[in-house]
């Protein structure tokens, strides 16, 4: 079963990975541009985990329903069984071109969406709510911002300037 806690603790994960990932790419990476956008979204990922962190530890103690949470980890089970989350599969050191990488980049924000739209019908509280729908929508526009690269086919270690 997924507590609370253990959903919160996937989205910070994910969030933490995807930062992670950001920032070591920016390393192999001599596109300026690139750079420049892989740094902002590092520090959106860094900014929604903090988000979810700060959700945790305010998470109010609520009276258990174990039919409720049963369910509710078999949905999440059935939905999310394909779904990495997880840049751990990706060799960046056997990335060459930046349209790899960043469709590497695009699918790990795909799943970060699926992940918090599937959350979206356990959420009660409207502020919450409010807030994944942020976060939905800031994913959507990492997604759109990366593709802007899709088609830059020069190497990744281009030369800085």
């Amino acid at each position: 079963m997924f507590s609370s806690t253990e959903v919160l603790d996937m989205a910070i994960r994910i969030e933490k990975n995807g930062e992670k990932a950001y920032r070591d790419a920016i390393k192999m990476i001599g596109n300026q541009n690139l750079v420049t956008l892989l740094m902002w979204m590092a520090d959106e990922e860094l900014k929604h985990a903090e988000w979810f962190s700060d959700l945790k530890e305010n998470l109010e103690v609520r009276s258990r329903n174990p039919f409720l949470e049963e369910m509710s980890t078999q949905l999440f089970n059935d939905l999310l069984s394909e779904q990495s989350f997880s840049l751990k599969e990706a060799d960046f050191t056997a990335i060459a071109r930046i349209n790899t990488l960043i469709s590497v980049f695009i699918e790990f924000e795909k799943d970060s969406i699926i992940f918090y739209e599937t959350l979206q019908p356990f959420i009660e509280e409207k502020e919450t709510l409010e807030q994944i729908n942020i976060i939905i929508t800031e994913e959507h526009r990492h997604i759109k911002k990366l593709q802007e690269f899709i088609l830059n086919e020069e190497p990744l270690t281009a030369a800085m300037e």
